[in-house]
């Protein structure tokens, strides 16, 4: 049983999936949307979500905390600047998921996933 278990392991080990899950969230800061799995943009959403949350308190803590998770100096910067003034009295809810159809390869179901203006 899985009890307790949160998160997606989408066929990775867990320190890929780390680096996955960073790699995509950096991205989807960087270009405000991204084209990826559902599986992928769901759990990504709930590292964002968060991200941004943090970003609102714009304090060492949360900038190191931010330091963690978004690989780039500049796409941070631009987390605090940027979105974090945009989503300033926004409570959640900062991302949506657009169902594109399935990937052409696989079929597995793609989506673009944005943020929220």
């Amino acid at each position: 049983m899985r009890h307790l278990k949160a998160g997606r392991k989408l066929g990775r080990t867990s320190a890929h999936r780390i680096a996955l899950t960073r790699n995509l969230a950096t991205a989807l800061f960087e270009h405000g949307r991204i084209e990826t799995t559902e599986a992928k943009a769901k759990e990504i959403r709930r590292w964002v979500e968060r991200l941004v949350t943090v970003a609102k308190t714009d304090d060492l803590a949360a900038r190191r905390r931010v330091a963690r998770v978004v690989t780039r100096e500049e796409v941070a910067v631009k987390l605090f600047t940027q979105y974090a003034d945009r989503y300033r009295e926004r409570p959640g809810g900062y991302t949506r998921i657009i169902r594109r159809g399935p990937r052409q390869g696989d079929g597995a179901p793609v989506v673009i996933m944005e943020m929220v203006e």
